[in-house]
């Protein structure tokens, strides 16, 4: 009954749809839908039993490509008819040329007009081939009519029928996928090339280049089909499309700051403005088309008005002699080009496709190298001009130096002329003081000459011991060039010498001098050492014999003194506090800020630390 069924079939189709198109086992390719009829449903209800029933419905078609672009509210039935007459069987491949295309239904009569399906929201029966096909028998001599029905309910509807041989469209695929691979890799070494540019050099040029790059690589991705067929599958490729808006927008949003940064358009404060203004909109309008339906067919008229102004800004920027706009305006006349062709086809105005197949490829190849010329031209300017102001900077910096030298050896000859004289001044205060000190000593020893009272006598000693302690440090800072440091083991020396002059006694004195000291703190150092080596002398050794040490040390910020005697000690529980040692506590704790431990277990140790001031 079926055998009947569709040789009745047959039989109507021969009758009815006349100039069927031959083809044999050798035809290797032909141009299907330039032999088609077309019909537009509107109403989207027709069923495939109804089409064939109304005849008059198609209108013949001469066209290679047809484009409706974005047409979500009618499918496109499309119905040829197809001859063999030859006595044997033939075998080809219909490819419909558009991977974009959301459903696309075939209906074979060999198959009793089952649907078979397609398209890239349905899932590819052949894997890893680009664009949807299918397969057609035909037998000796058979007439066959086909239909097929196709919509796009997000993407472009574009139509392009294409008949194959075998052998032929199998090798056409492999070289087609081979481009697209070379087109693609070449664009990601190109963007990676860039990004490491970035990372070296730090200009946000090229980081908004990279990001347009790899942003243009997946929007082509997907307008050739190659995202569904190798990285997504059905539900991504759903969740994708329907970011199309922003897959759209982020290579030009990313070519807008490309352009705002490598053209510094802030010197053009109207466009910058405008240009502003664009990348304020953009992110709003895609958040727009995101959250509505009824508007789809406007989500690229914002980013398209963008590029031409982008267009525009550049040939403004050229004229204005911005010489970075000289290398950019031919690539950005490749681009734009580039993007109306692609829209052109897409809208069926004129199918650049049937010119040269890999136009827009090699469009966006050009394109990409003329860019990163000129980014590479960006760091030869950017260095030429370093090296310009670097050799400006030398040159005034060696004029400066120059005058600075001129002004520094003038201000240091003031500046000797006065050190000279405040050191000449300042030694001749230290002599007066010197002699003024040694003036009263004098006075002091005459008066002691006069005097029998033994106790009064000590009293004038350990006067005179104290005021010998300050003139020789004075006298010492008269005789050096230094005057912030005092040579301490000179200074220690000639105190001691005074003091044993002052008593017969068999005592030694020893010194471990590892330190110099300031001069603020010399003449207390000076003060505190008469007050105890004077105790020594009197209390200490009852047999007028002993030893005494003098130690001075530094550790790193720390400076210690330690006056020691090998003589009797006293009883610290009966000392008195007498007015040496009150003198000695108050210039230590007050005036040098310093520690004070003093230890009679074994003659007397006087143990002095302070923290020096820097």
């Amino acid at each position: 009954m079926n055998q009947i069924r569709i040789i009745f079939i047959l039989l109507i189709t021969t009758i009815f749809y006349a100039n069927p198109l031959v083809i044999n086992n050798q035809t290797k390719f032909v141009d299907l839908l330039s032999h088609s009829e077309i019909y537009i449903d509107k109403s989207r209800s027709l069923t495939l039993g109804e089409i064939r029933k109304q005849d008059n419905l198609f209108e013949k078609n001469s066209e290679k490509l047809l484009g409706y672009g974005y047409s979500p509210d009618f499918d496109v039935w499309i119905r040829f008819t197809l001859k063999n007459n030859t006595d044997k069987f033939i075998y080809k491949i219909l490819e419909y040329d558009n991977p974009l295309t959301t459903n696309i239904e075939f209906y074979n009569p060999n198959e009793n007009y089952t649907k078979v399906e397609d398209g890239l929201f349905l899932k590819n029966i052949h894997e890893k081939i680009i664009n949807p096909n299918f397969d057609i028998e035909l037998k000796p001599n058979q007439t066959a009519t086909y239909y097929i029905k196709a919509s796009s309910s997000i993407t472009t509807l574009i139509v392009k029928l294409n008949l194959w041989k075998s052998e032929v469209f199998y090798n056409k695929e492999i070289s087609h996928q081979i481009f697209l691979s070379l087109f693609f890799g070449a664009m990601l070494i190109l963007a990676i090339y860039n990004l490491f540019i970035y990372f070296f050099t730090r200009d946000i040029s090229y980081l908004y280049y990279v990001i347009y790059m790899f942003g243009l690589i997946i929007h082509h991705m997907m307008y050739v089909g190659i995202a569904n067929t190798y990285f997504f599958d059905f539900e991504s490729m759903v969740t994708i499309v329907s970011l199309a808006s922003l897959i759209v927008a982020i290579p030009v949003y990313a070519l807008g700051l490309f352009t705002k940064s490598f053209l510094q358009t802030k010197q053009y404060i109207v466009h910058n403005r405008i240009l502003n203004t664009f990348l304020f909109l953009i992110p709003i309008s895609i958040i727009f088309f995101l959250l509505t339906d009824g508007y789809d067919k406007y989500r690229n008229s914002i980013t398209m008005l963008f590029l031409i102004f982008l267009m525009y800004l550049t040939i403004f920027a050229s004229i204005k002699r911005n010489k970075q706009a000289y290398f950019i305006l031919l690539g950005w006349f490749i681009f734009l080009t580039s993007g109306i062709l692609m829209y052109l086809s897409s809208s069926g105005v004129f199918n650049i496709y049937g010119y040269s197949r890999y136009l827009i490829e090699i469009s966006f190849v050009l394109e990409a190298v003329i860019f990163s010329v000129a980014l590479a031209n960006r760091i030869t300017n950017l260095q030429k001009e370093k090296n310009e102001a670097n050799h400006k900077l030398i040159m005034q910096q060696k004029d400066e130096t120059k005058r600075l030298e001129k002004s520094v050896e003038e201000k240091t000859k003031d500046l000797k002329y006065a050190l000279d004289e405040k050191e000449l001044l300042l030694k001749e205060l230290n002599h007066r003081v010197k002699n003024n000190m040694q003036t009263i000593v004098s006075l002091i020893r005459l008066q002691n000459d006069d005097i029998s009272d033994t106790k009064l006598q000590d009293i004038l000693i350990t006067i005179q011991n104290r005021i010998s302690a300050m003139g020789h440090l004075h006298e010492l800072l008269y005789n050096q060039n230094d005057i912030s440091h005092i040579n301490a083991y000179e200074y220690f020396d000639l105190l001691i010498e005074e003091i044993k002059d002052s008593y017969e006694t068999d005592v030694e004195i020893s010194f471990d001098i590892q330190a110099n000291l300031k001069i603020e703190q010399a003449i207390y150092c000076g003060l505190v050492i008469n007050e105890l080596v004077t105790n020594s002398f009197k209390y200490a050794f009852p047999s007028k014999e002993g030893n005494i040490t003098i130690s001075l040390k530094r550790f790193e910020e720390v400076i210690q003194l330690i006056i020691k005697d090998d003589g009797i000690g006293f009883d610290e529980k009966n000392k008195k506090q007498s007015l040496g040692l009150t003198l000695v506590n108050t210039l230590c704790t007050n005036q040098l800020g310093a520690s004070i431990s003093i230890d009679s277990t074994d003659g007397v140790i006087t143990t002095i630390k302070w923290k020096e001031d820097d």
